[in-house]
């Protein structure tokens, strides 16, 4: 949690969690447009399989790192990192 506070991670945790999962399972199903417009995904240059999720745009700013794995032959996420921009800087 780089940069951002409890109360930050909570609502992350809370209300951007259980959507993203949602989407993430329709991406994995093959969805073309899963990711709802509140939040931004989008890959990281020069991260090769990470993915940037924005979910604040205002203090704190908030992002998240995550990346697509295989567990038992199913589509999962292994989130790296949650904090500020700052997270970016090694995702």
């Amino acid at each position: 949690m780089k940069g951002l506070a409890q109360r930050h991670y909570e609502k992350f945790r809370a209300k951007v969690l259980p959507a993203f999962v949602e989407a993430a399972e329709r991406a994995a199903a093959g969805e073309a447009n899963p990711w709802p417009n509140s939040m931004r995904i989008k890959k990281i240059e020069g991260a090769e399989g990470v993915w940037e999720l924005t979910w604040s745009w205002s203090h704190p700013d908030g992002r998240a790192t995550w990346e697509w794995v295989t567990i038992d032959g199913d589509a999962a996420i292994r989130w790296r990192r949650v904090g500020t921009h700052d997270i970016l800087r090694n995702p």
